[in-house]
């Protein structure tokens, strides 16, 4: 289950969580996922207002209020412009509401009947996943603890939550195992998919009904009112921002020439004289084999070959060093290689593996390197750590003084920080008043940041990069939502007001078309009646496959001609407002007989796919029933308007 998040390490946000993955996991800080899981109850009224209680768990309005603006990022990734507003409109806050409730009803009836995370596997999730892990590959815990630190999360509970994920996995791998579906059952869909619809779409362009009669005074204030949710701002923010970068920590990490030399009397055996040799070898189980393998080679048949007749194969070694190969396989079996000439062999000698044969293909010797021929490299690298180390100590230095109540002024003012003030903007990152005017795009994680922390929590800590790079940042002004008046949009207003005007007039004609095609004129005619300058009519024609194919991708009208029946037009709203499709399908086209095996294949994985997912929708329902679930409803309905811009 944690696969998910341990491929989204590198993306730094991950895809939605599907109803497969109910349970929202901690692990997540490592992708930005800040302060979501965090559950707790609290008094009524306020971020710690109670929204849901599953068994001995609560969800309140803050940690609901996390989750949604944790999937707002995670759908940004496909759609950058997405707003909270628009993922509410749209039911996102019910589907977030669910699956936050889903995943903890889930762990607590895991716990129930008597499920448990043993310590050690939370260990080894813990130690696979790649962004904890050090450059030899293996859980760093320098860079887990600065991870913590600077996603403000405990060791407790990333445990806790990896814990909830592996009990829910258990309860899930039985329905995982039981969605196969027969053959026969899978035929009549995948036939389906043969299926072909043909017909025919018109247009009637909004612009073609003209922009009408200049608005009245009463006409633009009518449609104001009726709107005014539509031109709503939503709640803007300033923050006071100072960042810290490897840029200016630079040059007060450099390595003084002390360093360098230190570094290169330290690291003799690196840049003394050495040798380094490439290697093909055997390991061989039996000492008779292993003996005859030797004889063979040192016979003058290459290595590759006297190892495949015995269904074996060479491995390839090239660049070893004896010490760095005695530590790879034994000190003797190195000893041994490094004791024959070029083309020689070795062996057979015992290794960790089994009894070794090796074959010397190539000597080199690497003169020694002078101190000032390895200056560049050592400057590089002790510039590297240094500037590492500096840029930690500045977190942890920063991080220690907002633990002891320091203010922003004071932070920035001891460490000589230079302050950057963000304008008013929304949790978007644009301000409506002001559209052309954009934060720093570097800032982007600071907006983020500081939209889900109350604004009277002093200053914060956030990263901005791979590199190492942070911000100290405090939210300076709370700008409430509000509507501009009319006097200040009447522009705006009469522009809308003359598009929808034109647009209802769109959809009057289209309306029109509809009917008269459904008495049995043809599209064309239907269309060359109204008078309006229109342009063709265009055919349509898709398979199923295609729809399916597509998906959320299609064509409106393809997608709507699948949803028709034969000889009968529809209406369809075309895109971005422009007007109104008139659709015509005109007949369906049923391919005889069974569909290819790969195709009822295919349908069969399908279809278990959604009969497990069923499964689980029908075991998250029976669990909520079971622990009595309760949900707020006054309080669900509270946070919702106030994410709408709605609350007075």
């Amino acid at each position: 289950m944690l696969t998910l998040f341990r491929r989204l390490i590198y993306s730094r946000l991950g895809a939605v969580i599907a109803l497969s993955a109910l349970v929202v996991i901690a692990i997540a800080f490592v992708i930005g996922d800040i302060g979501g899981l965090k559950l707790g109850g609290g008094a009524q009224g306020g971020p710690q207002a109670v929204i849901a209680t599953i068994g001995d768990q609560t969800v309140t309005a803050a940690d609901l209020r996390e989750r949604i603006r944790s999937d707002v990022n995670n759908f940004r990734q496909q759609q950058p412009t997405l707003t909270e507003q628009q993922y509410v409109a749209a039911g996102g806050f019910d589907g977030t509401l669910n699956r936050t409730i889903g995943g903890i009803a889930l762990e607590e009836f895991g716990k129930r009947i008597g499920l448990a995370a043993p310590k050690k596997l939370i260990d080894q999730q813990l130690a696979a996943i790649p962004g904890l892990q050090g450059v030899d590959g293996k859980f760093n815990n320098d860079v887990y603890k600065q991870l913590l630190q600077q996603r403000g999360l405990t060791d407790r509970q990333v445990r806790s939550d990896i814990a909830r994920s592996i009990i829910i996995e258990q309860l899930q791998l039985p329905i995982q195992g039981a969605t196969q579906v027969p053959a026969k059952l899978a035929e009549p869909y995948a036939a389906l998919l043969l299926e072909e619809r043909v017909g025919e779409v018109g247009f009637i362009p909004a612009k073609a009904i003209g922009a009408g009669a200049v608005p009245t005074a009463d006409e633009l204030k009518t449609y104001y009112q009726r709107n005014q949710a539509r031109y709503r701002i939503p709640e803007r923010r300033t923050f006071r921002v100072a960042v810290v970068s490897p840029e200016s920590l630079k040059a007060a990490a450099a390595p003084t020439e002390a360093e360098i030399a230190a570094a290169y009397r330290a690291q003799a055996a690196r840049f003394a004289a050495r040798e380094t040799r490439d290697l093909a070898q055997v390991v061989v189980s039996g000492q008779a084999q292993a003996d005859a393998l030797a004889a063979k080679v040192r016979g003058g048949t290459p290595i590759e070959a006297a190892a495949k007749a015995i269904g074996l194969e060479a491995a390839k070694l090239t660049g070893v060093d004896q010490t760095g190969y005695a530590a790879q396989t034994s000190v003797a079996l190195a000893k041994a290689v490094f004791a024959v000439p070029q083309g020689g062999v070795a062996g057979p000698v015992k290794g960790p593996l089994g009894l070794t044969v090796v074959q010397v293909e190539k000597v080199a010797r690497l003169p020694a390197k002078s101190e000032a021929a390895a200056r560049a490299t050592l400057s590089e690298e002790l510039g590297k750590a240094k500037l590492a180390k500096a840029l930690s100590d500045a977190q942890e230095q920063i991080g220690d003084a907002i633990d002891a109540k320091g203010t922003f002024g004071d932070i920035v003012a001891k460490r000589k920080l230079t302050v950057e003030t963000v304008p008013p903007v929304t949790a978007a990152g644009i301000d409506p008043t002001n559209p052309d005017r954009r934060p720093n795009p570097q800032l982007r994680p600071v907006l983020d940041a500081g939209f889900k922390i109350d604004p009277s929590e002093g200053p914060q800590l956030v990263p901005l990069g791979a590199d190492g790079s942070f911000a100290v940042m405090i939210v300076d002004r709370v700008l409430p939502p509000f509507t501009p008046p009319l006097a200040e949009l009447r522009g705006v207003i009469a522009r809308d007001f003359t598009i929808d005007r034109a647009q209802r007039g769109a959809r009057s004609v289209a309306a029109k078309v509809v009917a008269q095609v459904n008495q049995g004129k043809p599209l064309a005619q239907a269309l060359k009646e109204t008078g309006l300058t229109l342009p063709p009519v265009q055919p349509l024609r898709a398979a199923r496959a295609q729809l399916e194919l597509l998906g959320a991708r299609a064509p409106a009208p393809v997608t709507l001609a699948f949803a028709m029946a034969p000889k009968k037009a529809k209406l369809q709203a075309a895109p971005d407002g422009q007007g109104w499709l008139v659709v015509y399908l005109d007949k369906i086209n049923r391919r005889d007989g069974s569909a290819p095996p790969q195709i009822v294949a295919a349908r069969r994985g399908e279809l278990g796919q959604t009969i497990g997912n069923e499964y689980l929708e029908q075991l998250v329902r029976a669990v909520r029933a079971q622990l009595k679930v309760k949900v707020n409803d006054a309080e669900v309905a509270k946070l919702r308007a106030e994410l709408m811009g709605t609350t007075p």
